[in-house]
């Protein structure tokens, strides 16, 4: 290892390919970022281009490598994280077949259904510790299977995007166990392929990689990644974690008691687990977490501050956020009367619905701009909250803290919100970057830094903003929490007739 090692956390996501440079003591050095693009070429469908992550990822290693001025050699290791559950299928060459089937990809309803009917539902969630759900990666290899026979035929290997990535830069199949049980080809508790589950969908299992333990080295940088990146050949990569588990390393929710609320695009709730817990219906995700010997249970919105976004490029294009949430800070608790379901994607917990369908309700002619942005930022929280409620009732104990990240948590007002719909304290910490950061502390802790992933969120994070409910909202949103519970029962044949 270098005298004075750096690490180097590398996040491809939906939007965006990250990379972040840290220290020996996890501060961090420097951060780039490449914009990425999806396509989407049907309805309900949502594709990328394996390539283009490779090109992004590579643009922003060269990019942190010279505004840092940190010499190749010193990086010691690199950690790995991205967007969960998409599928990159390869031939027996390496070559991708077909573009990326994404997360927030909801074409594979019927697929779906076929995994029930092999495997039975209750089996399922017992093997796997999830029901079959659209975004997951085993219902888009059937669809392929299914649609797509000629890609079928000549695939030989299945991989996620960031093990796309891993790929590239060392040439090595390897996958990481938290982002693997989140294909549900897992046997959960085994923390390894299910020979079951694969039997019953007839995927062969020479196609799926190993499985490694968030900071083990899975392999080291090549002499063609080494010339498309900057990296120093025969730098060991660590397997890393889903973004969400990688998130959870970095904001230090790595043990029971603490629980990571995450707003970007999508929204989620995630609770350490010191067991293969499983939620009897699956209505959570329960996934191995990139801690080694730990789990976690998670609840997942599609639509979190993608719901804002979306609001303020469709109806009010030009304002800034900040003017939109200052109009709904005069706007009481509740929004009078006012209320949005945020499925604008669809959802996914509680209602594994890709059918469902984003609204306003109870629109009068007293409500303005100001109420609606708030109904808007209530309806997010309002539907935190319901994958809060499953985890509080998952026999997890004493909820301690929240600590709250991503673009949404950025804002004092949909905090307070956020803090008084929950009824519980959020925190803000030191990391700003989560995803990219966890994976960087995950290969400082492979290559010895730190004794274990515990040990290394306690040193290098810090908490920082504190909000506590705030009892007359608590009062206001109990009531209109009720309400919003009502409407997705009373709407969905509507949404269905609509779908028809």
């Amino acid at each position: 290892m270098p005298e004075k090692p750096y690490f180097l956390g590398i996040d491809s996501s939906t939007s965006s390919a990250k990379a972040l440079l840290m220290d020996a003591r996890g501060v961090l050095v420097s951060i780039a970022s490449t914009a990425l693009s999806l396509s989407t070429p049907k309805p309900l469908w949502s594709e990328q281009n394996p390539e283009d992550w490779w090109l992004a990822v590579s643009a922003s290693i060269r990019q942190v490598i010279k505004e840092s001025g940190v010499a190749p050699a010193d990086i010691a290791a690199v950690g790995l994280t991205g967007q969960m559950h998409g599928l990159v299928m390869m031939d027996e060459a390496g070559y991708v077949l077909r573009p990326a089937i994404l997360w927030n990809d909801q074409r594979t309803g019927a697929q779906c259904d076929t995994i029930r009917a092999r495997l039975g539902k209750e089996k399922l969630i017992q093997i796997t510790g999830n029901d079959a759900l659209t975004g997951f990666t085993a219902p888009k290899v059937l669809w392929v299977q299914e649609n797509e026979p000629e890609v079928y035929a000549r695939a030989r290997h299945i991989l996620l995007p960031k093990d796309y990535i891993r790929y590239r830069l060392t040439g090595a199949y390897a996958m990481d166990k938290a982002d693997g049980s989140g294909t549900i080809l897992f046997d959960l508790k085994s923390r390894d392929w299910s020979p079951e589950v694969l039997a019953a969908l007839n995927i062969p299992a020479a196609w799926l990689p190993p499985t490694f333990e968030g900071p083990a080295f899975t392999g080291t940088v090549t002499d063609e990644a080494a010339a498309a990146t900057g990296l120093k050949p025969g730098t060991p990569v660590a397997a890393g974690g889903g973004d969400q588990a990688a998130q959870a390393v970095g904001v230090g929710a790595v043990e029971p008691g603490v629980v990571a609320l995450t707003v970007g695009t999508s929204g989620v709730i995630f609770a350490t687990t010191p067991s293969a817990l499983i939620e009897p219906e699956g209505r959570l995700h329960a996934f191995c977490h990139a801690v080694p010997g730990m789990w976690h249970f998670m609840g997942v919105m599609l639509s979190a501050a993608g719901s804002l976004q979306w609001y303020r490029d469709t109806l009010a294009p030009g304002v800034s956020f900040d003017d939109l949430l200052k109009e709904a800070e005069s706007v009481p608790a509740g929004s009078e009367g006012l209320q949005f379901l945020p499925y604008l994607s669809g959802e996914r917990t509680p209602y594994p619905d890709p059918m469902a369908r984003g609204s306003f309700v109870g629109l009068t002619l007293r409500h303005g701009r100001g109420h609606m942005t708030r109904a808007v930022l209530e309806g997010v929280a309002f539907g935190l909250k319901d994958s809060f409620r499953l985890i509080q009732n998952a026999g997890l104990g004493q909820i301690n803290q929240v600590r709250a990240s991503g673009g949404g948590t950025k804002g004092a007002l949909w905090r307070q919100i956020m803090a008084s719909v929950l009824e519980a304290d959020l925190v803000t910490v030191n990391t700003s970057e989560g995803a990219a950061y966890g994976a960087a502390l995950l290969a400082a802790v492979g290559a010895g830094v730190w004794k274990d992933v515990p040990s290394a969120c306690a040193e290098t994070i810090h908490l920082g903003a504190h909000t506590a409910p705030d009892q007359t909202q608590v009062d206001v949103y109990r009531r209109t929490y009720e309400v919003y519970r009502m409407l997705y029962p009373a709407l969905k044949p509507a949404f269905d007739r609509m779908t028809d």
